[in-house]
């Protein structure tokens, strides 16, 4: 099965930036972006980031407003201030080179840390995600961290986090496609939740996230606070300070 699925992916990987190097700093900007947002829209301002800020000691000399400023349009803002502290430590103490090392810095956690242990140190630990579990699970073949093959650690990831995003994914198994096919305890058999009426779903402008992008995105161009009901804005903003984002000021309020 393992040769199967590293044998695919040598084929059928997409081509992606983050993948064509081992740099640590580069690997886990890249991890920090892909956190809930989708690969199509990272691509592009990782490199611009990249080109911006082409290490950790470039990051860490920026001011934490210009890197929330460079990071609006991406989401999930703490994440920029989580990345900029990790790459504060990195640039004055230098790498940790191992998945617990890792975890220590800011903002990192399971995954992130054994994805950046083995695409940029080598260490043979699985790097489990949504997707690698959603294919461990359904493979029903051992747990994640039993599958990988030895000193084969960062290919294996790679693969089954490919595997688990464009041919096992959570609504639609292509099971016709999967090059572990034979070896899957749910072949043919996956079925997924009927998604909630559209009706259902909370809008993305009626939630606080919604209201926090506004507001950085507002002062990261230079502009007064957005017009929001206060009920919606004030505890967006008492949120937003409380993460490190803003500084609430007698007449308003500026990035960090």
């Amino acid at each position: 099965m393992q040769h199967a699925l590293l044998a695919w992916y040598a084929r059928e990987r997409r081509d992606l930036p983050w993948r064509r190097t081992t740099d640590p700093y580069a690997i886990l900007v890249s991890e920090v972006m892909l956190q809930q947002t989708q690969v199509s829209r990272v691509v592009p301002r990782f490199v611009a980031w990249l080109e911006r800020w082409s290490g950790e000691a470039e990051l860490a000399a920026a001011s934490r407003a210009e890197v929330l400023t460079a990071w609006v349009g991406l989401g999930y803002n703490s994440r920029a201030v989580r990345l900029h502290d990790a790459c504060t430590i990195v640039a004055r103490d230098g790498w940790p080179t191992d998945a617990a090392g890792l975890r220590r810095l800011p903002g990192i956690g399971p995954y992130t840390a054994a994805a950046v242990a083995s695409f940029a140190f080598g260490e043979q630990v699985a790097a489990v995600d949504t997707n690698v579990r959603r294919v461990a699970q359904r493979l029903d073949q051992g747990r994640p961290e039993a599958l990988v093959p030895a000193g084969r650690a960062a290919d294996w990831n790679q693969a089954m986090m490919e595997l688990g995003a464009t041919i096992c994914q959570a609504r639609t198994a292509r099971c016709e496609a999967c090059p572990v096919a034979e070896w899957c305890a749910s072949r043919g058999q996956v079925t997924v939740a009927p998604r909630a009426p559209v009706g259902s779903r909370e809008r993305f402008e009626d939630t606080s996230r919604w209201v926090r992008g506004r507001v950085i995105a507002a002062l990261s161009s230079g502009a007064s606070l957005p017009q929001i009901p206060p009920e919606r804005l004030a505890p967006a903003l008492a949120g937003l300070e409380r993460d490190g984002l803003i500084v609430l000021e007698p007449d308003g309020a500026r990035l960090a």
